[in-house]
């Protein structure tokens, strides 16, 4: 068995940078469709697809999960109102908790939400292997 250390702006099993990633899922959770999405990200179709499915197939347990952080983190946490869908609500959770890290540390905010979060998520927000069961689930 071989290991593999991955730098902070990859997730695991994905080609793209969690910034390109995750701005297809905030794109999603602003209405935009997997068609667009693709189109504007220069990305084919059927991997934008892949990307929101695999997002909105765990978007309970991501919300939670993130949830989680901002108030851990949070100086102050104060989460936002729901969204309009479920996605968009685990969209928001992932950018809550990266204002709540980047309030306490400062210097995380120089980087994107989606570093934040690939970094909280040990690279593994979109692989197979990221369910409830991997991840110490008391708190939650």
């Amino acid at each position: 068995m071989s290991h593999v250390l991955l730098p902070v702006f990859a997730l695991v099993r994905r080609a793209d940078l969690a910034e390109v990633i995750g701005s297809a899922l905030a794109a999603k959770a602003a209405g935009a469709g997997a068609r667009v999405i693709a189109e504007r990200l220069g990305r084919p179709g059927e991997t934008v697809r892949g990307w929101l499915r695999r997002f909105a197939s765990r978007a309970e347990w991501i919300r939670r999960f993130f949830t989680v952080v901002l108030v851990d983190a949070g100086v102050d946490p104060a989460g936002s109102g729901p969204a309009r869908t479920l996605f968009a609500d685990a969209v928001s959770a992932v950018v809550g908790a990266w204002w709540s890290v980047a309030a306490r540390w400062p210097r995380v905010g120089e980087v994107s939400p989606w570093l934040v979060a690939c970094a909280v998520s040990g690279g593994i927000l979109l692989a197979p292997s990221w369910a409830a069961e991997t991840i110490n689930t008391s708190r939650l």
